[in-house]
């Protein structure tokens, strides 16, 4: 049975300043490398062979899904797509939570970090933090470009993607590694899981903790598990 691994980037920058970070490229910090690497050192404990590595666009994950590569001296070249980014958070782009749970309250900021289809107010095309002024997308069509999103406009573009490019790859029992982001992997999970919008709000990604997903060959997950049990978060999943 095929093995899909499941991999939220180390701890960036903007996490550590409790910002939201959403299409803006931002690197990891220190500790976000050791998560990188212990995630690779996990994944080596399994003892299989990876098949496919996949990240995002944005330089988190492809660095932490680097560091994963060079633990398990593995230097296929891996696969990225945009498609896997992160949720746009629009005009919340760059804030700071704590100070926006006390502007706006908090349950206002969970609405819009968990609701299935609420989206913030879209970012103005002319802050530097718009995916359209990012060098990193250049190269994608700009009508695919958000100025925001919720978490099924994430969903949408991100599951459309693993229908098109990784799900064959399993059909034909091929281990896949995944580096991507909070909601982009929150969004596989409803998909493969089948979770209704009320758990999937209960859905907590933790960074560098690779999830393990086993699938039979009918598509369907037979079990999962966190690789660190110490950091690992409730599944409310079966």
């Amino acid at each position: 049975m095929p093995n899909l691994i499941l991999v939220r980037h180390g701890q960036s920058e903007w996490n550590l300043e409790k910002r939201f970070t959403g299409w803006v490229d931002i690197d990891l910090t220190g500790q976000g490398k050791l998560e990188a690497c212990k995630s690779g050192e996990d994944i080596k404990k399994l003892n299989i062979n990876i098949d496919y590595f996949f990240s995002s666009f944005q330089l988190r994950a492809i660095n932490t899904l680097k560091l994963i590569q060079d633990t398990l001296r593995d230097n296929k070249q891996p696969i990225k797509a945009w498609q896997l980014n992160e949720r746009h958070y629009g005009a919340l782009t760059g804030l700071n939570k704590d100070e926006m749970k006390k502007k706006l309250g908090e349950d206002k900021i969970y609405e819009f970090r968990r609701s299935w289809n609420i989206k913030p107010e879209p970012l103005n095309r002319n802050n530097p933090y718009h995916p359209l002024n990012i060098e990193t997308y250049k190269k994608i069509p700009k009508e695919r470009i958000p100025d925001t999103e919720s978490l099924k406009d994430t969903y949408e573009r991100v599951i459309e993607y693993y229908n098109s490019n990784i799900q064959n790859k399993l059909l034909k029992n091929k281990n896949i590694v995944i580096s991507a982001h909070g909601n982009s992997i929150r969004a596989l999970c409803k998909f493969l899981f089948k979770l209704d919008n009320k758990k999937i709000t209960l859905l907590e990604i933790p960074t560098g903790n690779p999830l393990l997903v086993n699938l039979n060959l009918k598509q369907e997950v037979t079990a999962c598990k966190y690789l660190n049990q110490e950091r690992a978060r409730d599944l409310p999943i079966f």
